[in-house]
């Protein structure tokens, strides 16, 4: 789609030959041929769905910290015994704790003599779902007496499986409000500097250019360093979230400039100035929709970087701090190479981290293709 000028008069011609189908229509409907897209879809809509509903899916209290489950790796899942009797409820084995001979740390083994049965839909400890309803119904539990560990624990006793999921919580929607802060700035910007061009073009460029001389990490974490300890949570998550916006509005910034230079001059932009439209009808009305296809794009592929950037700030403790949990805060427990050696499943968050990078990546590049749907196959 060079210009809206041609994108209209292909819909004009598509109409004619008698396809109804709308610019929506078409988009979802390349959107859909493309399997990699899907699977992002679908992933980013998991992890939300988990990050939503993380108490609703944990069997254990995520709140909940005991030294004496400290360490337990992950629990394997049973529908056959040691007797080899298969069972069609899943089961599991307590774990109990012996003493290695050789390097005298406690280990967790399976008692198999011990079973717990698996179940369903079960009511144990009381949340509030989504914040707002008070409940006890959880997707799965496990008997009284026995333990559930998905993912294993923390050093704090902690369910991983649980605290992973809360953790999307903070990471996806901090990652998302940051872009979205980015986009607004960049896009506005953009649209103004390549509708006015001149002098107002000059000067937002060169502070483009001063912006991207700063090197981003270091500042990041200069920026992160300085929010204060006494803070209360939401103002350090408000307050990391811009941090990240800051230095993310650059690029798109010019790539919407170079979009609206190509439009500026299109007849249906000098149409509206001939018929006395003012700038800003021009530009919000006219301008700025027609790059909401890319805006979209650029969102899905910068929600990751953000993402990433938090996770490595929390991850060397100048990012998001407790009370709050985020995944980069999860992975600070393998900074101990001792502990990582022993208990590889801390790494567990590291899992959900890749899958958010790689579900946005997927879905990003779907939408690039799908925002175009009369671009050559």
């Amino acid at each position: 789609m060079e210009t809206e000028l041609s994108m209209a008069a292909l819909q004009a011609q598509l109409l004619q030959k008698g396809n109804t189908e709308s610019y929506v229509q078409l988009v979802w409907r390349r959107f859909k041929r493309n399997p990699i897209s899907i699977i992002g879809a679908l992933i980013v809509i998991m992890l939300t769905m988990m990050a939503i509903f993380a108490d609703f899916l944990s069997p254990t209290s995520i709140d909940r910290d005991s030294l004496k489950f400290a360490f337990i790796p992950p629990q394997q899942v049973h529908f056959i015994d040691a007797e080899g009797k298969f069972s069609l409820r899943p089961f599991v084995y307590a774990f109990e704790t012996t003493l290695d001979p050789k390097t005298f740390q406690p280990t967790w083994v399976e008692n198999t003599k011990k079973k717990y049965m698996v179940h369903f839909f079960v009511r144990t400890w009381e949340y509030k779902l989504i914040g707002l309803f008070p409940t006890n119904l959880h997707l799965f539990g496990v008997e009284e007496g026995g333990t559930l560990f998905v993912l294993g624990t923390d050093k704090l006793g902690r369910d991983l499986w649980g605290k992973a999921c809360q953790a999307g919580r903070v990471s996806l929607s901090m990652s998302l409000f940051g872009t979205i802060v980015s986009i607004a700035i960049g896009s506005v910007l953009g649209v103004v500097s390549g509708y006015y061009g001149g002098r107002i073009d000059d000067v937002l460029q060169r502070f483009v250019e001063f912006i991207n001389a700063f090197p981003q990490l270091p500042l990041w974490m200069a920026l992160a360093s300085i929010v204060p300890k006494t803070a209360d949570s939401f103002t350090v998550f408000v307050i990391m979230a811009f941090i990240f916006a800051l230095l993310s509005w650059t690029t798109l910034a010019r790539e919407v400039r170079g979009k609206v230079l190509s439009l500026r001059q299109t007849d249906f932009i000098l149409a509206a100035k001939e018929m006395g439209a003012s700038d800003a009808r021009i530009i919000f009305k006219h301008l700025y929709p027609n790059t909401l296809s890319h805006v979209l794009v650029i969102l899905t592929l910068t929600i990751p970087g953000v993402i990433l950037a938090e996770s490595f700030l929390s991850f060397l403790g100048i990012g998001i701090q407790e009370p709050l949990t985020s995944w980069g805060l999860l992975t600070r427990n393998a900074q101990n190479l001792q502990t990582l050696s022993q208990q590889t499943w801390i790494m567990a968050p590291i899992g959900f981290i890749l899958f958010a990078v790689l579900g946005f990546n997927f879905l990003g590049d779907g939408l690039r293709d799908a925002a175009d749907p009369y671009a050559s196959r």
